[in-house]
């Protein structure tokens, strides 16, 4: 290779690096740390509806448009693409990631909500406008499958995202308490568990810690590692939550995490519920004594059990922003408003 023709790819690929992982820096000279607080959400504000996952039935859209026209207050918009199917997902690629981008860039829209998750979303990462979406801050919540969106989102863009219900889950008391709290009065909550067979907690260290919030379904995040779509982990307080894995499983996931450098940055550990997660084949360990020789060395306040994940009573939890943790408590404290 000539000297001229190295020095070409290499100023142009450090020139698209830039362009890719600075995005708010070079719309408006924006610091690399800052985080960006959506627009809070008011009765009468229409909400998107997305699916960039799995497939969606029309009778799971006419019943989320239902809900969150009574539920909410809230007008909906549909994706282009929203009924679309391609093998199992709602869609190819490129027409799902478009109706991500139209839903930032429309004005009209204050607020995006994914349909379901499934799988999918980790395909439309390259495809998405980060500039653009960062220059359109606006709530984007979801959970399961969507927690790559979220994750990418918040790191690429620099805005504060929701790990929250789905526009096909249970709206009921506790997580409308929670979305209306968090999204449109704009409180800083304090989020404990219900004192119910439900919220029962186990501690796994006890102890108090601070720092941004980040986290999501662990088999979705473990597929992001070695990815440029994750925010930074220094101090932060790690969340998530699984369904349907054998305890091996989560061994596996969480080794993942450990051999990636992840966990020895984190101040804090919350694993929410782990909804049908069995020992699988015998012998095995129970979930408790895998959490416990991962976390345990870390010397961090964790505990498992917190109201997170496939349940129908879920928590609002906003990607990005301070909280402190009490793992004595098994609350969760925002700091500061998730929204503007």
């Amino acid at each position: 290779m000539s000297t001229n023709r190295r020095q070409f790819i290499t100023t142009f690929g450090l020139a698209a690096l830039a362009t890719q992982m600075q995005p708010l820096i070079a719309q408006g000279n924006i610091a690399p740390n800052t985080i960006i607080k959506p627009p809070r959400l008011q009765i009468g504000d229409t909400v998107g509806l997305i699916s960039p996952a799995g497939i969606v039935e029309l009778k799971d859209v006419e019943e989320a448009k239902l809900a969150i026209s009574l539920q909410l207050g809230l007008k909906v918009k549909l994706g282009k693409h929203i009924l679309d199917r391609y093998g199992y997902l709602a869609g190819k690629d490129s027409d799902r990631a478009i109706d991500v981008n139209a839903m930032f860039a429309d004005k009209s829209v204050k607020a995006i909500i994914a349909m379901r998750g499934g799988w999918g979303c980790n395909r439309i990462l390259p495809l998405l406008d980060y500039i653009r979406i960062g220059s359109n801050p606006k709530i984007l919540m979801g959970y399961s499958d969507i927690t790559s969106l979220l994750l990418a989102i918040n790191a690429r863009s620099k805005i504060v995202t929701f790990h929250g219900p789905v526009a096909t889950s249970t709206w009921n008391e506790f997580a409308l308490l929670y979305v209306k709290r968090i999204l449109f009065n704009g409180e800083a909550v304090t989020m404990k568990n219900l004192d119910t067979e439900e919220g029962k907690m186990q501690v796994i260290a006890l102890g108090k810690a601070r720092g941004k919030l980040i986290g999501g379904n662990l088999s979705v995040l473990s597929a992001m590692v070695g990815s440029p779509y994750l925010p930074s982990w220094n101090k932060s307080i790690l969340f998530v939550e699984e369904v349907g894995e054998d305890v091996y499983r989560v061994d596996r996931m969480l080794t993942q995490l450990k051999n990636a450098g992840i966990l020895n940055q984190i101040a804090g550990f919350v694993f929410g519920q782990c909804t049908n997660c069995n020992l699988g084949d015998e012998p095995s360990f129970t979930l408790m004594q895998v959490l416990q020789y991962h976390i345990l060395p870390l010397g961090v306040p964790a505990w498992y059990g917190s109201m997170i994940g496939h349940i129908k009573n879920k928590f609002t939890l906003p990607i990005g922003i301070e909280v402190e943790i009490d793992a004595n408590a098994g609350t969760i404290k925002m700091l500061e408003s998730a929204v503007t």
